[in-house]
């Protein structure tokens, strides 16, 4: 009886540490991975990307369902004096979608989330010194359905030539 108590015990602490040793191996992973956050994890804004954004977080708020799609305009400028080609735009969830906006209207896109309805098409965005492109990005409140109802916080990931990163991020409460 005692030693059935002792191996259960044992098996207990197994489990346990098996659970906590993957726990701080994923949060290793996210810490070195740029592409995390489009597994639903939240790092950083940036990892050494050369392009700036004076706002890289938006706050929807309350939002309906009824209502529709929601749009925020982010404005990406390149303060060096060298081009920088935004290589891939990718979002973190299928019901957001990314535009490159042109200073001369043209639209690119849209950018989606890699793996769903095919691959995402590479951006090969180039923005010459000293200039800026709009990435506007729209958030889709039904593409979930009823499911979708509650808080959501979605990434926007531009990965340039350089292998640096500048992620945006919304936010919303969506109301049916």
């Amino acid at each position: 009886m005692k030693s059935n108590i002792v191996i259960v015990c044992l098996v207990f602490f197994v489990i346990a540490g098996l659970f906590v040793w993957g726990y701080s191996n994923n949060r290793n992973a996210v810490a070195g991975n740029p592409l995390a956050s489009l597994q639903g994890a939240k790092s950083s804004n940036s990892s050494n990307s050369l392009l700036s954004t004076p706002l890289t977080f938006y706050d929807f708020g309350m939002i309906s369902m009824k209502n529709g799609d929601v749009i925020k305009e982010f404005n990406v400028t390149n303060p060096t004096d060298k081009d920088i080609m935004i290589k891939t735009l990718v979002t973190s969830c299928m019901c957001t979608n990314a535009f490159i906006v042109r200073p001369n209207g043209d639209i690119e896109g849209p950018f989606g989330m890699p793996g769903h309805g095919g691959p995402v098409p590479p951006a090969n965005e180039v923005i010459k010194a000293r200039e800026s492109r709009i990435i506007r990005v729209v958030y889709n409140p039904n593409a979930h359905g009823p499911a979708g109802v509650g808080k959501i916080d979605r990434f926007i990931t531009l990965t340039d030539n350089l292998g640096g990163t500048l992620q945006l991020e919304i936010k919303a409460n969506v109301t049916p």
